[in-house]
């Protein structure tokens, strides 16, 4: 079994109450418009049927309901593909073992109250939030009670980078080119949250909080010689006090993370980020359906560059199904 744990989908209900809600020139319509997988159900299974013992967390894809509503307006909207992704693992189970909350982050008592709901009504996994959340970082006080509810369910958190073509590649510009805002930016964003979530000590007071990163933890398993080796050179040289709230090196916080496979095919990549975490802290993620293939492609990729990892069929099954058993808590 082939567990992707972090997919994107769009439930046709809550697409089309979400047109409504969107600006009419908003860039992400054309994108959605072009990637019928995302809401065509035929179409996906189609997709997914290619690959032997497929199946799929379900995940809503961007943008996150802050960007552009209404506090009201998002826990409407959240409610709404919350309720739909519910539907659709009762209706499918052998293709969707679960789902993953979406919730209204411009509300934040609105969103503890449906995390609350989604985990306990609705059966819901874990939860997904976006990096940053209303322009925030991670470790504002305000996202503290998230954290706290959270680690009490011992479920995971995922978490999506975001960044926007109008965010720009030099102070002089208005506007990112060549697509380095998703390249390179969402990376950057990814390491970013994890680097806030770590040094203010978030980690630290909830040990068993999962976040579960996108592309592998972004910069974090490539850079990990200079993560030691700058902290610990700052600290000496400086007296900088980042690590003063800290019980352990701030490496070890890093290692906590989860790193998904959603780097198209990298073995590598994926190699790195293994020699960093080890293979239990290593998912199978594709970023299903964000490819010219309607999803084909990535998935189809990911896997081979499973399969082509120097480690053992032990850590491969960990990797595919055993960790996201886990993690989840999955009956299957």
């Amino acid at each position: 079994m082939k567990i992707d744990i972090f997919q994107h989908i769009l439930p046709i209900k809550y697409k089309e109450a979400l047109y409504e809600a969107l600006p009419p020139d908003f860039y992400l319509k054309d994108v959605i418009e072009s990637l019928p997988t995302l809401f065509d159900l035929d179409h996906r299974f189609r997709i997914m049927d290619k690959f032997d013992g497929l199946m799929q967390v379900l995940t809503v894809t961007q943008p996150p309901l802050e960007m552009f509503t209404t506090p009201q307006k998002a826990i409407d909207l959240a409610k709404l593909a919350n309720d739909e992704m519910a539907e659709l693992v009762l209706k499918y189970p052998d293709r969707f073992p679960c789902a993953v909350a979406h919730l209204p982050m411009n509300d934040m008592d609105a969103a503890l109250r449906e995390v609350d709901r989604a985990i306990n009504d609705l059966k819901f996994r874990g939860v997904q939030i976006f990096t940053p959340t209303n322009d925030k970082p991670l470790d504002s006080p305000e996202f503290m009670p998230l954290y706290e509810k959270m680690s009490k369910y011992n479920l995971p958190i995922w978490i999506h980078p975001e960044r926007a073509v109008d965010y720009p590649d030099y102070r002089s510009e208005n506007r990112s080119r060549f697509m380095i805002f998703s390249n390179f930016g969402w990376p950057y964003e990814t390491t970013v949250a994890m680097t806030r979530l770590v040094f203010s000590g978030i980690l630290e007071k909830y040990p068993n909080l999962k976040f579960i990163t996108h592309h592998c933890g972004g910069m974090v398993p490539f850079l990990e010689k200079r993560i030691i080796g700058s902290f610990d050179h700052a600290e000496m040289l400086r007296g900088a006090r980042y690590k003063q709230n800290l019980t352990k090196a701030p490496i070890d916080y890093f290692k906590m993370f989860y790193l998904d496979t959603a780097i198209y095919g990298s073995t590598p990549g994926l190699m790195c980020g293994y020699e960093f975490c080890g293979a239990d802290h290593l998912v199978f993620g594709t970023d299903f359906p964000y490819d010219s293939q309607f999803g084909e492609r990535y998935t189809r990729q990911t896997i081979e560059s499973i399969e082509n990892m120097a480690i053992s069929d032990a850590d491969k099954k960990l990797v595919f199904e055993d960790n996201a058993r886990r993690i989840l808590r999955l009956p299957i």
